[in-house]
């Protein structure tokens, strides 16, 4: 693994601004790294550098290699900015979400995917039971397919959401140790294989490749899938159709069962409370979700397997509902969002329809 992640980076580098201009998680479409003045370096933070040697400390690394690797790093507003929550009240908005993601280009660009990495697919889908469509969905909405992989230093945007995470976000603390994690383990791949970690390039979160792996990510889930000796999320679609059915795999993908089921509502009977208190997590049998007043038919009335009910708001317009399974679940574990989970499902399926008209 280690020589497979030492070519791999070294690619990263070498492909400083690589074929995409590189593609959080709420929508996955990265924004370009905005233009702005320079902000003063993390070297003039004694927090920051106390962090620093601490990181070198438990990480076994060289202290002044890590205190001049994050000392470069810059704040950037921009990313603060982007993961700022939306103020409360602001509602959402499934067709909306929903339209971003499902459109002719992206759905060509799905189909012109499809056809080339054919093999790759059939493969990853035999060996992990991870359907095509859902590879394919993912590596769209993510980075139409390799053509928006973020340009954002890596390093400046891990080191910025470590930091100076936004103070407004309810789960700040929470998630600024999330992506100081993040930030270690960037630095220790790019120690053990002698890269630059300036050099690498991803999205405002710290995502890199075609599937946007986090760095933790691409060390626990990525693999070599073409047998090249390397592993690379940028240029190679194998190993990007490999990985993101390896993580799939590794989330629990349950093969051949369906990720969510039409469901309408008994109005005389139906206990929403009871339905929504879990969320997104699968909790109820068919005969617990049928006597809370949620109606389903045919296939679904022999599901084996929890469901929960997912709600996906319209703005002012009534709120669309499916019965989500364990591998609908599943598909938030790469972004926590329902909206997320059903635009992978939904282009997933235009693209296969299109293929196959």
């Amino acid at each position: 693994m280690k020589t497979f992640l030492k070519i791999a980076l070294v690619a990263i580098a070498a492909c400083a601004v690589p074929a995409y201009a590189k593609a959080e998680k709420p929508s996955k479409t990265k924004p370009a790294a905005a233009k702005a003045a320079p902000t003063t370096p993390y070297s003039t933070r004694d927090d920051v550098m106390a962090e620093a040697d601490d990181i070198a400390a438990r990480r076994d690394l060289d202290r002044e290699w890590v205190r001049q690797a994050i000392g470069q790093a810059r704040m950037l507003p921009t990313v603060v900015r982007l993961m700022t929550p939306a103020p409360r009240g602001t509602a959402k908005n499934w067709a909306v979400y929903r339209s971003r993601f499902i459109d002719p280009i992206r759905i060509r660009a799905g189909v012109r995917f499809w056809q080339a990495n054919r093999q790759w697919l059939e493969r990853a889908e035999a060996e992990t039971g991870v359907p095509a469509q859902i590879i394919v969905g993912i590596i769209g909405v993510e980075t139409v397919y390799g053509q928006q992989m973020g340009n954002f230093r890596v390093m400046d945007a891990l080191t910025t959401l470590a930091y100076d995470f936004p103070a407004a976000h309810p789960r700040a603390k929470e998630r600024a140790a999330y992506f100081k994690g993040e930030l270690e383990q960037v630095l220790s791949l790019a120690n053990r294989t002698g890269i630059d970690p300036m050099d690498l390039r991803g999205s405002y979160a710290g995502a890199m490749g075609m599937p946007q792996f986090m760095p933790t990510s691409w060390a626990q889930w990525a693999v070599d899938f073409d047998g090249d000796g390397k592993i690379d999320l940028f240029n190679s679609p194998a190993d990007v159709i490999g990985s993101v059915a390896n993580y799939f795999k590794s989330f629990g993908w349950k093969p051949g069962m369906p990720t969510h089921y039409p469901v309408r509502f008994n109005l005389d009977s139906v206990d929403m409370n009871a339905l929504m208190a879990p969320d997104i997590l699968p909790t109820f049998g068919v005969a617990s979700f049928t006597a809370k007043g949620a109606v389903l038919e045919g296939a679904a009335l022999q599901h084996n397997g929890p469901l929960a009910l997912i709600e996906l708001q319209n703005g002012d317009a009534p709120a669309s509902y499916v019965a989500g399974t364990e591998n609908f679940y599943v598909i938030t574990r790469y972004n926590w969002s329902s909206y997320y989970a059903m635009s992978v499902i939904d282009l997933g399926d235009a693209v296969a329809a299109a293929l196959n008209p």
